[in-house]
């Protein structure tokens, strides 16, 4: 995010609500001033930058979540995206739950996520450890099946066994796949390539 996206993000959100910044500002129980285009920028010129504090407590006042203001900062007006199936892990390992393609058959939640233009895609919650502190237990990230993948790319992978995880994808061949975990205290995977069922690639988490 740009300098220029973060602040015009904020005064959308207090538009949104019929405010204006400093009355966005206000209502967190900030200095009325702390978003005045005044103090955008130093005496010097150089940028200044809203605190993740005074964000947060703006989202809390305007009853907004970070995933809405994600939406502002790309442009896009609060609220919009679309609705797609969250599954759990321990679900995704169940047998058949999935089709051929690598999509969840018979959800029944739903989670909304700004649109990313991305036609098949489906939500997973995170358990675990591994991923930490980039995942942790209980984060929603969307993946979508059959998306082209590479080294340094995380990923969900599900084995021939049921077993699903996320990790980063390391090295691949045509026999063998590695897979990372973020978190050191657990070692680097290698499956072999008839081992594993599908990859999907995450393209954006809820954090």
């Amino acid at each position: 995010m740009s300098h220029v996206q973060i602040w015009r993000a904020i005064d959308a959100l207090a538009a949104q609500r019929g405010l204006t910044p400093s009355g966005l500002a206000r209502a967190a129980g900030l200095d009325p001033t702390t978003f005045n285009k005044s103090k955008r920028q130093a005496a010097d010129g150089k940028p200044r930058w809203p605190s993740t504090e005074s964000v947060t407590r703006a989202l809390a006042a305007a009853e907004a979540n970070w995933d809405e203001f994600a939406a502002l900062l790309a442009g896009r007006a609060s609220g919009t995206g679309r609705s797609v199936p969250i599954v759990g892990m321990a679900r995704a390992g169940a047998d058949g739950f999935f089709d051929e393609q690598g999509f969840p058959i018979g959800a029944d939640e739903t989670v909304r996520f700004p649109d990313l233009g991305e036609d098949r895609v489906y939500a997973l919650e995170i358990a675990g450890e591994s991923m930490e502190p980039t995942y942790r237990a209980g984060d929603i990230v969307i993946v979508q099946p059959g998306a082209p993948v590479r080294r340094g790319d995380r990923v969900i992978v599900r084995t021939r066994e049921g077993e699903v995880m996320a990790k980063v994808l390391g090295r691949r061949n045509d026999q063998m796949i590695e897979l990372l975990s973020v978190n050191p205290a657990y070692p680097a995977r290698e499956l072999t390539v008839k081992d594993v069922d599908w990859i999907a690639r995450i393209l954006w988490a809820s954090q």
